[in-house]
């Protein structure tokens, strides 16, 4: 199993019966391909549509249904599809349970950076600026370095997306959740041991006293 899929797994186990939930472009969108058959999940995309279901088989893709992304996906019994003002019209009106989002930088503090780097043409932070902070728990999925380099920060130096919104942090390594004192480690991945994750974490740190293997 890859580390994206494992990310995604873990993150579909954050997931409840009757959740809104709104996935990000890139390894975020996996998340639906990992909901228990006996769970009622709704997708919702800003493009405009709710009610999402997993990835379509190659060949059956249908090129008028597409997520914010641009990428083909399947609509489930029961969607709907609306306008964009009434999508962020449920965005920002806070009925979003959970969104799930990569990141180049998240801090200690909650902060987030995710439109911007530097010397690349960039078309804006679009929809998740919105979504940051008009959903209820704001999860970031993403692998815990990107070659070699910190991802998880002290401090974020790339241009925020939103500042302290950041509610988990979900990586190959382990899950952390943003508290008043700093970044706790609850789950841990046993194929990683915590002084690794230490070493690729610029920020400190702090080891729950019930720490838990990570499970999928």
């Amino acid at each position: 199993m890859d580390k994206k899929e494992f990310i995604a797994r873990r993150v579909a186990k954050e997931l409840k019966d009757g959740d809104v939930v709104n996935l990000g472009i890139g390894l975020p969108t996996m998340v639906a391909n990992y909901v228990p058959k006996n769970m009622n999940v709704s997708f919702q995309s800003e493009n405009g549509f709710i009610g999402l279901g997993p990835a379509p088989l190659e060949g059956e893709e249908d090129p008028h249904i597409v997520n914010a992304g641009a990428q083909c996906v399947t609509i489930l019994p029961g969607g709907v599809f609306f306008d964009s003002v009434t999508s962020f019209g449920i965005i920002r009106g806070g009925h979003v349970d959970i969104t799930v989002l990569g990141a180049l930088q998240v801090d200690e503090k909650g902060n987030l950076a995710n439109w911007m780097i530097p010397g690349k043409m960039v078309p804006g932070m679009g929809g998740a600026m919105d979504l940051v902070v008009g959903a209820k728990k704001v999860i970031v999925a993403m692998e815990h370095t990107v070659k070699g380099n910190h991802k998880i920060f002290k401090k974020c130096n790339l241009p925020l997306t939103a500042a302290g919104e950041v509610n988990l942090i979900i990586t190959e390594m382990g899950v952390m959740e943003v508290t008043s004192k700093g970044l706790l480690l609850k789950e841990i991945n046993p194929e990683y041991t915590i002084d690794e994750i230490k070493a690729a974490t610029e920020a400190e740190l702090i080891i729950a006293e019930n720490l838990i293997s990570m499970e999928i």
